[in-house]
């Protein structure tokens, strides 16, 4: 068999020539095409069942929502380990099933597993999160104050203007998906009535809050076809400022508007928070960037840097930024690292050829084969929908 290979190589040697020269074409091609990402797109058989109950503490989540969760999801079919976590206001039930499981049916009988549980009236429905890791953001960026200026006000105006300028500068890049701002401090409008006012003109909380409803609207109201156009119609009413809050007209009393700003005190404030983000000792707004499925992290990641050198020209003087994570410099190093390895490889295995054969015709010969058959299992790899990673790597 061998024999006839090498008689037919040497026989047809043009053949054999643009066989290869195809090979490699194909390769390279294959090469530029696919995607490069950390992690393999593999179904991880973790799940994750959630269920939030507001304002109720670790041990009252533990005993009415937790306990009942795991008791039904527990004879789940391929469960290998069961935990959990009870947290102010949320307990969330791990599920490790073995890697022969199968993931899609297990999904199904945890889901009717979970709506046959009995929780408190006033709990929110448990859902199923699953665990993949292959949608972790690919890149982490801090945005900080100086630490003399690290003020209430610069917290709220650093992360309103994170969400304005970089968030939607950041999410029409080529291959980012999505944009995830944390951190800092959310700005809100408190509205604090007076009881006192309210008894007086025979008004409730709940009269407020239905005429701030009401208020603040953006609907559809349908179309309207005018010959060959056709123009849709929506009613915006949406609130703009605190102002505009204000001058809401709740009721009227002798022929005379009652406006929300005489019976409720109306500010801006900040939301409550659940958590905070720091980097080296100062308070941080966190920017996450998530890219799409099939995009290469590489390429995305890139793409984010460059548009991140334009907007750190419209920071503040006494802010900056920081990238805090990064997954294509991982995946540089490890494809550099490749590279590398193949290369002293490479040479080595030329000259333990050349040690066996003692013939340099018939060496390089032999040693092309190793380039054509790298490249080629790269275009098999691109046809099997292999992404470059550390696991193919």
């Amino acid at each position: 068999m061998i024999s006839a290979l090498i008689k037919f190589a040497t026989n047809r040697r043009v053949t054999v020539l643009m066989l290869a020269l195809t090979l490699i074409l194909f390769g390279s091609i294959a090469v530029k095409e696919m995607p490069l990402t950390l992690l393999p797109d593999l179904e991880y058989p973790t799940f994750t069942v959630r269920t939030d109950y507001e304002n109720a503490g670790p041990e009252e989540i533990e005993l009415l929502i937790t306990k009942p969760v795991e008791e039904s999801v527990g004879v789940v079919k391929g469960l290998s380990r069961i935990y959990s976590v009870s947290t102010t206001g949320r307990s969330d039930v791990k599920l490790e099933l073995g890697w022969d499981a199968d993931i899609k049916q297990a999904a199904y009988e945890i889901r009717d597993r979970i709506d046959s549980v009995r929780l408190p009236l006033d709990a929110e429905s448990p859902y199923l999160l699953r665990f993949n890791p292959s949608t972790a953001p690919i890149m982490q960026i801090a945005l900080t104050f100086s630490a003399e200026n690290s003020s209430m006000e610069s917290l709220q105006d650093l992360r309103t203007l994170t969400e304005q300028l970089f968030k939607k500068k950041l999410e029409p890049v080529k291959g980012v998906a999505a944009v995830k701002v944390s951190g800092g401090l959310e700005q809100e409008v408190q509205v604090e009535p007076d009881q006192y006012k309210l008894a007086q003109l025979g008004l409730s909380i709940n009269d407020i809050s239905n005429r701030l409803k009401q208020e603040n609207i953006n609907l559809s109201g349908g179309a309207i076809k005018q010959g060959t156009q056709l123009y849709l119609v929506r009613t915006v009413n949406q609130f703009e400022n605190v102002e505009s809050i204000q001058e809401i007209v709740v009721t009227i009393r002798d022929n005379k508007p009652v406006k929300l700003k005489d019976v409720a005190k109306v500010s801006k404030h900040h939301k409550d928070r659940d958590s905070i983000n720091r980097l080296d000792g100062k308070e941080a707004i966190e920017v996450a960037i998530y890219k799409e499925g099939d995009a290469n992290t590489v390429e995305v990641a890139e793409n984010v840097k460059l548009k991140l050198k334009e907007l750190e020209k419209s920071l503040p003087a006494d802010s900056s930024i920081a990238i805090i994570n990064d997954q294509s410099v991982f995946i540089s190093d490890a494809i550099g690292n490749v590279v590398t390895s193949a290369i002293i490889g490479g040479v080595l295995a030329v000259l333990i050829i050349y040690l066996f054969l003692q013939e340099f015709s018939a060496t390089v010969v032999i040693s092309t084969l190793i380039p054509v058959s790298v490249i080629a299992g790269f275009f098999l790899m691109y046809q099997a929908g292999i992404s470059f990673n550390i696991m193919s790597l």
